[in-house]
C-alpha cells in the first residue's frame, strides 16, 4: 500500500464518531419512546466527549493507550466502534459503596483517603474479612487491586505489595480500587453458568408494560360488549315486527334509558382504552346517540331512525338475539377470554416469586417458578388459580437459569455463538483461577477475570494487541503464585474446557463464524495448556492496513497439516505445501533478527495475490474484504486448529455438520431476494459454505458424495430463487468433488460452475 492508502483506515475511523453523534442526536430528537430518547441523549453526550478529546489531543485513536496520561492497564470507557471517551471506567463520581465505606471507616468520602485507609491495620483487617467471607463483587478490574494487595501482605509478600501500591498510588484520587459488597461468595462457574442474574430478570419484568392492544380488547369484551347488549335489549323492547320504535316508548322505558345513559357516563370515565363506543357511526355509538335524543324528548330524524334500525338488525343478524343459544355461547367465550389474566399481571406474580431468591446469582431450578398460579397466590393476588405462566415470561426466567453451558444451549437459553461468547468468560475465569494454589486468591482472580472480560475492545491499528489480563499490575503481582502450582493437571483441565467449548460452538451453531470474544477466550485457555495452537480473530475490513501478524501463517500451516490433499484444498485452490515452506522460511528469517517479528509479509502477499488485489495500490473496504476472506480460507478461521490441535470431535459427526451448514447457507441465501443491500448476507452465506466444505473434507469420499448429492433436495425446501442462486456453487462443488478444478477466475464449465466466496470488488454473481 502507498502512504495515502495507509492513511485511509485512520481517516475512515475518524469519521465514525461524527456519524454516531448525528444518529444519536436524531434519535434523541425524534424517537417516540421517552426512555429511548434519554438513552440516545446520554450516548450523544459521550460521543461529544470522544470528539472533544480527539480535538484536544487527549485521545490517540488506534493506540492501546488511547488516553493521554493513563497506562494501558486502566480500563477506559469505550464506545461502539472501539473509541475511548477519554475517561476511565473506574473513574467518575464516588459510587454508593465507596461513600458507605467512608462512613463506616470514619474518614472523608475521598478516593485517595479510602485508598490510604486500606493501607492501615484496620483497613487491611477489613479487606482480609472480605477475602475470607467472599462477600465482595468486582465490577471493573481495578476493584480487585486492594484485595490482591491485602492478600500479598497477609502471606508475607511485602515487597510485592509495596511495589503494587507504588504503581497504583498515582491514580488513587481518580480511580476506585475498593471492592463492592456482596451477600456471599460467587458460585463456582465450573459447575454452572448463567446468562442473567435473578436481579437482571427482575429488571426485565419490571420494564414490561401492559400490552395496550390486548388491554383494549379485554376492555371491549368485558365492558362495552355487555353494555352494548343492554342497549340492544332496551331498544328491542320498542320493536314490533322487527322494527324498533314501532310504538312510542312509555315512561318506564324512558326512565330505564336514563339509567343506562348514566351508567354509560360512569363507564366511559373509568374505562378509557376502547374508543369505538364514542364513534357516532359505530353500532354502539348509534344506539347510545339515539337513546340520548329520545330520552331528551326530541323526535328522531328519518335518517337517524334508519341508522338505528339498521344497527339493531345488523347486531341481531351477526350474533343472534341476546339470550339466544348462539348469542349466549359467544358471550361466554368472550367472557372467558376477558377473564384470562394479563401477561402484565402474571409478570407481577413472577416478581413476587423471584423476590425471595438470591438476587445476584442464577436460578438452579426454574421449574417451581414456572408452575401455575396456586390457591394461595390466587387469594393474595386475585389471579385465577391454575392460570398458566405465558411463554414470554417463562423465557425471562429461563434466561437466569444456572446450569452447565451445554444445558443452556440445548434449552435455547444460549441462542447464538455471540451469546455463548458472553457466557464463556464465567467458565474460563474459574478454570484460569484454578492455577492459583490459595482458595481466597483463586476467588479474587476469578472475579477479576470476569470483570476484565467486560472491558470493551479498543479500535487498534498497526497490529496493536488488546491489553491482556496478565498485564494488570495486581495480576502480575501474584503471577508467582500461579506459576508455582501450574502443572500438568491444570493444563489438562484447561484443555478439557477448551475442547468442550470448541465442540459446543461448532456443533451448536454450524455455519456461524466464531465471534472474536469467543476466539479470545480460546486463546486464554490455549496459553494455559501450552498447545502452540494459533487462534486468529476476524479482522475489520474498514481499518485493515494490509498486514497480518505471524499467527495467521502459523494457523494456515496447521490447516495444511490437516487438509493437505482434501476436498477443501482442491476447492479453494490452495497449495498447502507452499504455505508450509513459507512458514519455514519466515521462521528462519525471524531467528536471524534481533527484534520481535510483528508481521508476516509473505502471508499478506499470498492473500493479496489470491484476492487479485496484489497489483492494486488503491485502498477500499471491498478490496480489503477480499484479502481478509482469503486469510480466513487459508486458516479455516480456527476450525483446523480446533480439530487438529485441540482435538474436538463434535457429535453426531462431520457429515451432519456439513448438512446443517448448508441449511444455514440456504436460509441466508433466501434473504438475498429483493434485499437492497445483500452483500452482508452473501458474505455470511459464504462463511457458512466454507464451513460446510471444511466438514465435508473430513468425511470419507463415499460419504462426501452422498452429502453433496443430497444438497439439492435441501434447496427444494426453500423458495425457488434459492436453488437458482446456489446452482453455480453446487455445480462447482460437485465438479471439484469428482476431480475437476476451477480456472484462475474461480469459474469452470463456461461459467456454469463458480467457487463461492463472499467478498467482491465488482458486484457479486449471486445478486
Amino acid at each position: 500500500m502507498n502512504d495515502n492508502a495507509e492513511q485511509q483506515p485512520l481517516t475512515a475511523a475518524l469519521s465514525y464518531p461524527e456519524g454516531q453523534l448525528a444518529k444519536a442526536f436524531m434519535t434523541a430528537l425524534t424517537h417516540e419512546d421517552t426512555g429511548t430518547r434519554h438513552r440516545a441523549e446520554v450516548r450523544g453526550q459521550r460521543w461529544r466527549q470522544v470528539l472533544a478529546a480527539m480535538a484536544s489531543g487527549r485521545l490517540s485513536v488506534g493506540s492501546r493507550t488511547p488516553v493521554v496520561g493513563l497506562p494501558p492497564w486502566v480500563t477506559p470507557e469505550v464506545m461502539r466502534g472501539g473509541f475511548a471517551t477519554g475517561t476511565a471506567s473506574a473513574g467518575g463520581p464516588l459510587q454508593t459503596h465507596e461513600t458507605e465505606a467512608a462512613r463506616s471507616f470514619g474518614v472523608p468520602a475521598e478516593r485517595r483517603t479510602l485508598f490510604a485507609y486500606c493501607l492501615t491495620e484496620p483497613g487491611l483487617a477489613w479487606l482480609w474479612d472480605r477475602l475470607d467471607s467472599g462477600s465482595y463483587e468486582i465490577g471493573v478490574p481495578e476493584e480487585a487491586a486492594l484485595l490482591t494487595m491485602a492478600w500479598l501482605v497477609r502471606h508475607g509478600e511485602t515487597s510485592a505489595a509495596l511495589d503494587l501500591v507504588a504503581e497504583l498510588e498515582p491514580f488513587a484520587d481518580r480511580l476506585r480500587f475498593l471492592p463492592r459488597p456482596a451477600d456471599g461468595p460467587a458460585p463456582d462457574a465450573t459447575a454452572a453458568v448463567h446468562r442473567h442474574t435473578v436481579s437482571e430478570a427482575v429488571d426485565t419484568l419490571i420494564r414490561r408494560r401492559p400490552n395496550a392492544a390486548v388491554e383494549t380488547q379485554r376492555e371491549a369484551l368485558a365492558v362495552w360488549q355487555p353494555f352494548g347488549d343492554e342497549l340492544l335489549v332496551h331498544w328491542l323492547r320498542t320493536a314490533r315486527d322487527g322494527e324498533v320504535l314501532a310504538h312510542v316508548p312509555d315512561a318506564d322505558w324512558l326512565a330505564q334509558g336514563e339509567v343506562l345513559l348514566g351508567r354509560y357516563r360512569l363507564l366511559a370515565a373509568e374505562h378509557t382504552r376502547c374508543t369505538k363506543h364514542r364513534d357516532p357511526k359505530k353500532n354502539l355509538g348509534i344506539l347510545r346517540g339515539a337513546l340520548e335524543e329520545v330520552v331528551a324528548g326530541r323526535p328522531l330524524e328519518a335518517r337517524r331512525l334508519g341508522l338505528l334500525r339498521h344497527a339493531v338488525q345488523s347486531m341481531v343478524r351477526r350474533r343472534g338475539l341476546p339470550g339466544s343459544v348462539m348469542h349466549t355461547a359467544l358471550r361466554r367465550r368472550q367472557a372467558r377470554q376477558a377473564a384470562l389474566p394479563s401477561h402484565h399481571a402474571l409478570a407481577q406474580l413472577m416478581l413476587r416469586r423471584l423476590a425471595v431468591l438470591p438476587q445476584e446469582t442464577g436460578i438452579t431450578d426454574v421449574a417451581p417458578l414456572l408452575g401455575t398460579v396456586t390457591e394461595e397466590e390466587s387469594r393474595e393476588t386475585g389471579l385465577p388459580a391454575g392460570a398458566v405462566v405465558p411463554a414470554a415470561i417463562g423465557q425471562v426466567v429461563e434466561s437466569a437459569l444456572s446450569a452447565p453451558l451445554g444445558t443452556l444451549v440445548e434449552r435455547g437459553v444460549v441462542p447464538s455463538s455471540e451469546v455463548l461468547a458472553e457466557l464463556v468468560p464465567q467458565l474460563v475465569a474459574a478454570t484460569t483461577a484454578h492455577t492459583y494454589g490459595d482458595e481466597t486468591l483463586r476467588a479474587v482472580m476469578a472475579a477479576n477475570y470476569r470483570a476484565f472480560r467486560n472491558r470493551r475492545s479498543l479500535l487498534l491499528l498497526n497490529l496493536e494487541r488488546q491489553v491482556r489480563v496478565e498485564e494488570l499490575p495486581w495480576v502480575r503481582a501474584v503471577s508467582g503464585q500461579r506459576s508455582a502450582v501450574l502443572g500438568t493437571s491444570d493444563g489438562e483441565g484447561a484443555l478439557a474446557v477448551l475442547r468442550q467449548l470448541g465442540e459446543l460452538a461448532v456443533q451448536a451453531f454450524p455455519g456461524t463464524l466464531l465471534p472474536n470474544p469467543l476466539v479470545r477466550e480460546f486463546g486464554v485457555l490455549e496459553r494455559q495448556c501450552d498447545l502452540g495452537a494459533p487462534f486468529v480473530e476476524e479482522l475489520a475490513a474498514d481499518i485493515f492496513m494490509g498486514t497480518f501478524s505471524p499467527k495467521f501463517l502459523k494457523a494456515a500451516r496447521v490447516a495444511g497439516e490437516l487438509l493437505a490433499g482434501t476436498l477443501y484444498e482442491r476447492y479453494y485452490g490452495i497449495d498447502y505445501s507452499a504455505i508450509r515452506n513459507l512458514a519455514i522460511t519466515e521462521i528462519g528469517e525471524a531467528l536471524t533478527r534481533s527484534t520481535s517479528v510483528r508481521t508476516s509479509p509473505g502471508f499478506g502477499r499470498l492473500c493479496a495475490e489470491r484476492a487479485g488485489t496484489a497489483a492494486s495500490r488503491c485502498w477500499s473496504v471491498p478490496a480489503n474484504g477480499t484479502v481478509i476472506e482469503q486469510a480466513q480460507i487459508l486458516t479455516t478461521h480456527n476450525l483446523a486448529t480446533l480439530v487438529h490441535r485441540v482435538g474436538i470431535a463434535p457429535q453426531p459427526g462431520w457429515a451432519d455438520l456439513a448438512r446443517r451448514c448448508f441449511v444455514t447457507v440456504c436460509r441466508l441465501t433466501a434473504r438475498v431476494h429483493r434485499n437492497p443491500r445483500p452483500l452482508g448476507t452473501i458474505k455470511d452465506a459464504a462463511y457458512a459454505w466454507r464451513q460446510m466444505v471444511f466438514h465435508l473434507s473430513l468425511c470419507p469420499p463415499e460419504e462426501q458424495r452422498r452429502v453433496i448429492a443430497g444438497l439439492r433436495e435441501e434447496t427444494a425446501r426453500h423458495p425457488a430463487h434459492v436453488a437458482t442462486r446456489l446452482a453455480p456453487a453446487l455445480v462447482g462443488l460437485a465438479l471439484v468433488a469428482e476431480g475437476g478444478t476451477f480456472g484462475s477466475d474461480g469459474t469452470a464449465d463456461a461459467g456454469r460452475a463458480r467457487r463461492f466466496v463472499g467478498w467482491s470488488t465488482d458486484g457479486h454473481w449471486m445478486r
